[in-house]
């Protein structure tokens, strides 16, 4: 054969030891992750928890901490996956330094240090702050439902749980019977043998039974609660002048009112591809370079009540507030409207539902009424094209695309609001590191 190839020496041993820093070439994101972590970030949260002198070595928390950012950046996020990748992925041993934790060491430091790696978003906001990436002149909120780690075919409504159990536990109750029956026929006919273990039919029975109690005891309270608030609120309000009083609330939970038995706290929400079991997810974006300034998560389907807690969580985190806010007509309210005046911040609220090839919202499909509502409508219809509600979409929505399409983000690992809440912070601060990244490597 005329024709020479470049050698494949697959049994040759090399001399000199490679190098991490050579495993991917220079500039790399894996090299990028690893050396902030090491050098920049202040992780003294995380390491205050190692106090106890005793024991084998644990990894190095630096080391764990760029292991969960790099890989979040890569879209790897299960620990498992993780796991794995330190076994067979070049970029991810240049972040650990040819370590392999294995997937219950990965999921045990998430767990445990949730909190603290939710509070890296300040940090690493506080670095794209410094490179220019954060001016605060126009922000963009949105939300969008993600998938919680539980199926909405786990859920069941009140008035289904209040049918359901009578017939479960008649049918439980029943079994047992039989059961205890059959018991004392085969001790009679067996002499010793045990018989004494409830079969596993009705062990799954027994066990759906109390899960079902359970839900339903904790949708009576939840009702309860919010009946004793309105008590309160109705008692405050001065005295009504004619008109039909409201009736009382009785303080029992809705028949269609629903509990999941995987993760009860979520909740059964409507997203563009139907309705999903999920969390609606909170971002404020800056317009210069789509870095995320805030962020939120809540088991509300409607946005309305997360404009104020997230214009506030900006100030909080960058230290000022911006000169303008758009937002679509999910949070459109008259106090939404009336908080941002008083913040001295302009607001560019769509007050309808906006047409295709619209400038802007022109409220012939809406219903909200109020002063400032059709003071914002006439703000948003005089602005045309040129009003700076255009720069909603174009800011914020390809944030949701770059971390639920290019990153493939699209249902929650943990369950429970809490957990969650900490999953999505890791979240928006690998969107932001990748900006940071992106800025310094230009």
């Amino acid at each position: 054969m005329s024709k020479t190839f470049r050698p494949w020496p697959v049994d040759q041993v090399q001399l000199l030891p490679a190098s991490v820093n050579e495993f991917v070439p220079e500039g790399h994101v894996a090299h990028f992750v690893r050396n902030l972590v090491r050098e920049e970030l202040d992780l003294s949260a995380i390491l205050g928890a190692y106090v106890e002198a005793r024991g084998y070595p644990p990894y190095d928390p630096a080391m764990m901490t760029a292991l969960l950012l790099y890989g979040y950046s890569r879209g790897v996020y299960s620990s498992r996956r993780l796991a794995r990748a330190c076994e067979e992925r070049l970029d991810f041993l240049a972040v650990t330094a040819m370590n392999r934790p294995d997937f219950r060491t990965i999921s045990q430091f998430r767990r445990r240090h949730l909190e603290a790696l939710s509070g890296l978003f300040v940090q690493v906001l506080r670095l794209c702050q410094g490179a220019g990436l954060v001016e605060l002149g126009h922000v963009a909120l949105d939300g969008t439902k993600i998938k919680a780690n539980a199926s909405k075919h786990k859920a069941m409504s009140y008035g289904r749980m209040k049918k359901t159990e009578p017939e479960l536990a008649a049918e439980v109750e029943a079994w047992l019977k039989a059961a205890e029956a059959a018991d004392v026929e085969e001790d009679a006919a067996f002499g010793e043998a045990r018989g004494d273990e409830m079969p596993e039919w009705v062990k799954t029975k027994a066990g759906r039974l109390e899960k079902i109690k359970e839900a339903k005891a904790a949708l009576e309270a939840e009702a309860k609660a919010e009946a004793e608030a309105k008590a309160r609120i109705e008692a405050e309000r001065p005295p009504r002048k004619g008109g039909r009083k409201p009736k009382p609330p009785t303080g029992a939970p809705p028949d269609k009112a629903q509990r999941n038995f995987t993760d009860p706290e979520s909740r059964i929400m409507k997203g563009r591809d139907g309705f999903i079991q999920g969390y609606n997810a909170q971002a404020a974006v800056d317009a210069k370079a789509q870095v995320i300034v805030a962020h939120g998560l809540t088991d509300c389907a409607v946005d309305a009540g997360q404009l104020i807690p997230m214009v506030d969580a900006i100030e909080s985190n960058v230290g000022a507030k911006p000169a303008q806010l758009s937002a679509d007509a999910g949070y459109c309210s008259e106090a939404n409207l009336a908080a941002l005046e008083a913040r001295e911040i302009t607001g560019f609220i769509a007050a309808g539902r906006q047409k295709h090839g619209q400038a802007a919202a022109d409220g012939r499909e809406d219903t909200k009424k109020g002063a400032k509502v059709e003071a914002m409508r006439k703000r948003l219809r005089e602005g045309g094209f040129a009003s700076p509600y255009r720069l909603r979409k174009q800011t914020v929505e390809p944030v949701f695309g770059q971390i639920k399409h290019a990153r493939g983000f699209r249902q929650f690992l943990m369950r429970g609001l809490r957990k969650v809440n900490g999953e999505w912070a890791m979240i928006c601060t690998t969107h932001n590191l990748l900006k940071l990244a992106a800025a310094r490597a230009a």
